[in-house]
């Protein structure tokens, strides 16, 4: 396979101006919006022939996981090798926006070699969202178990959402999607549509579960009325769950998901739907909750992460999120629970589907294309 390691490009991050670089013999331009920090780093090639990478987590050793979505998972080594395809998957449906999606490590996964797959989930002409933990022993998984399904199944290959995050307390936050076709359910906490879903570990339901003591929800739902999720993260000061979410036409947002509370898709939105038919943009004044940030135009919004390193001193505490229509990298400072405006690198190169940040402090990339690619930025050298 495939072994790079290429310095592409060398970049300064600055509030004003236009900057012009050069990735693979592509122009390419980044403007920034939020505030005064002069960043310089460079983007390096690490790998590349992933088909439709999805998802990315780190080993202990420096490996990471990253999800195909074909339905493969692979481990790729520090300097950029990829291993054949892990054995014991399970079976995806891997039909438009569906297939096999995120990856995470169970908080003691040094110990119990355990890590997490959400994926689409085939019958027969239906599907949804379901997770699974299995151990990693060598190049194959063991003792593959589902803690979880999205219920109800449905046809359409749409908004499955899929984000894996671990908060603090060791519980498990699961992002799921309103299936495209089915969006007026994300109003109903009766079923999972459209809802963050709440677990243990091993799938049983945390007493303080804001639904469990509803018998007309389910159990597991933490929040609800939310259209596709796919970006998630915990804020490093307060512990909290951060999120985004595709809108419509128009209207992604930034939501910290409160037990209970109702987002308001499809009733509220700051886009209108795909048939140009307007949506109400007044959130509080029909009962939900207002989002902290928003886009419109919409950019697409994929991967979320809050940077801790020590690479980048003038980043630390800062929001990374990709983008796939927008095709950029999204820098936003931010407060413990607000949102201080954003800076835009890499804009108009490529649809950016996940972003995390390596145990040695750099920001990894991963690219949503056939050629899929694993990008890695550090300090400029």
């Amino acid at each position: 396979m495939l072994n790079p390691i290429l310095s592409i490009i060398r970049i300064r991050s600055v509030f004003t101006g236009l900057l012009l670089i050069l990735l693979s013999g592509m122009l390419l331009a980044s403007t920034a919006h939020a505030q005064r920090i002069q960043t310089d780093f460079d983007v390096k090639l690490l790998a590349r022939g992933l088909f439709h990478p999805w998802g990315m987590a780190f080993l202990p050793d420096g490996r990471m996981l990253v999800t195909e979505r074909i339905g493969r998972l692979r481990i790729v080594t520090p300097d950029g090798t990829i291993s054949e395809p892990v054995k014991g998957v399970p079976a995806v449906f891997a039909e438009q926006q569906g297939g096999l999606l995120d990856v995470a490590l169970d908080p003691n996964f040094e110990t119990n070699q355990l890590i997490y797959l959400s994926y689409a989930e085939p019958s027969g002409n239906a599907a949804s969202t379901a997770v699974a933990r299995a151990e990693l022993s060598g190049n194959s998984l063991k003792n593959l178990k589902v803690i979880f399904r999205q219920q109800p199944k449905t046809v359409g290959g749409q908004h499955f959402g899929s984000r894996l995050v671990f908060a603090p307390d060791g519980n498990l936050f699961i992002t799921l999607g309103d299936r495209g076709n089915h969006m007026e359910e994300a109003q109903n906490p009766a079923n999972h549509i459209g809802t963050i879903i709440r677990i243990r570990p091993d799938g049983s339901i945390p007493d303080d579960n804001p639904f469990v003591k509803d018998s007309k929800a389910k159990p597991e739902i933490w929040s609800y009325g939310h259209r596709s999720v796919q970006g998630a993260a915990i804020h490093p000061e307060t512990g909290e769950l951060w999120i985004h979410e595709h809108g419509p036409r128009g209207g992604d947002e930034i939501n910290i998901p409160k037990p209970g509370i109702n987002y308001g898709w499809p009733h509220a939105s700051y886009g209108s739907h795909y048939s140009m038919v307007p949506i109400k943009d007044e959130h509080a004044e029909q009962g939900f909750e207002e989002p902290i940030y928003y886009w419109t135009p919409s950019v697409a919004p994929s991967g979320m992460l809050f940077y801790t390193g020590r690479l980048f001193p003038g980043w630390r505490g800062s929001l990374f999120i990709g983008t796939l229509a927008g095709q950029h990298l999204i820098r936003m400072p931010t407060g413990k629970n607000k949102a201080l405006g954003e800076e835009r690198l890499l804009e108009n190169t490529l649809r950016f589907r996940d972003v995390e940040q390596g145990p040695d402090g750099a920001i990894y990339l991963l690219t949503d294309e056939a050629d899929g690619k694993i990008l890695k930025l550090v300090p400029a050298q």
